[in-house]
């Protein structure tokens, strides 16, 4: 290791100095990128829409359900429920990926003026969304097999049937796979 005689001239040390230009080009698809998420907000109001639509099918459940419950058979009538909580199940669906998917993606949702907000509406991250989607995508599922099972003497398909389980032991599959890799991967859970 040879030292530098004091009387030779050092280099000067080169120090970066970005380009103007550039930085505001960047700064301006940065801006564009970020805001693209406003894209999405339409998406939720025809998820929000979807759930009106499926509300005047709740009601059209509900009534024919009302209507026909005094000559209806034990089995009809758990039929008829069961087709309305796949219904309520289904419009939970909704409202978590809406507000789930809102306040994930788009902008924080602010709770404060709004005494009965639901708390777990601003503490959802996508790690406990895709755990809250799949447990209520199972649980449709379950129900559907449950009203073939319900049905089994009036309308049995063996072929059906079948794909019913199959499906649904899929999304049981896939739901036991997400949390064991949640739980593996150190994953925070629901943001809970």
């Amino acid at each position: 290791m040879s030292a530098k005689a004091p009387d030779q001239p050092t280099e000067p040390s080169a120090t970066y100095k970005p380009n103007p230009t550039l930085k505001r080009v960047e700064r301006g698809f940065e801006g564009v990128l970020f805001n693209s998420r406003w894209l999405m907000a339409p998406f939720y109001f025809g998820l929000v829409v979807s759930l009106a639509v499926l509300l005047f099918k709740f009601c059209a459940v509900l009534w024919e359900f009302i209507v026909h419950a005094a000559g209806a058979k034990e089995s009809d009538i758990i039929l008829g429920a069961l087709s309305l909580i796949d219904l309520s199940l289904t419009g939970n669906l909704i409202l978590i990926v809406v507000f789930s998917g809102y306040e994930n993606f788009v902008s924080k949702i602010d709770p404060a003026g709004h005494p009965d907000w639901p708390e777990w509406m601003t503490k959802v991250n996508f790690g406990g969304l895709k755990q809250k989607l799949l447990a209520s995508i199972v649980a449709i599922s379950a129900i559907q097999v449950l009203k073939a099972f319900m049905n089994i003497d009036t309308n049995f398909d063996p072929t059906k049937l079948g794909w019913l389980v199959g499906v649904h032991l899929a999304f049981v599959f896939s739901a036991v796979m997400l949390a064991i890799s949640d739980r593996w991967g150190g994953g925070d859970h629901g943001g809970e």
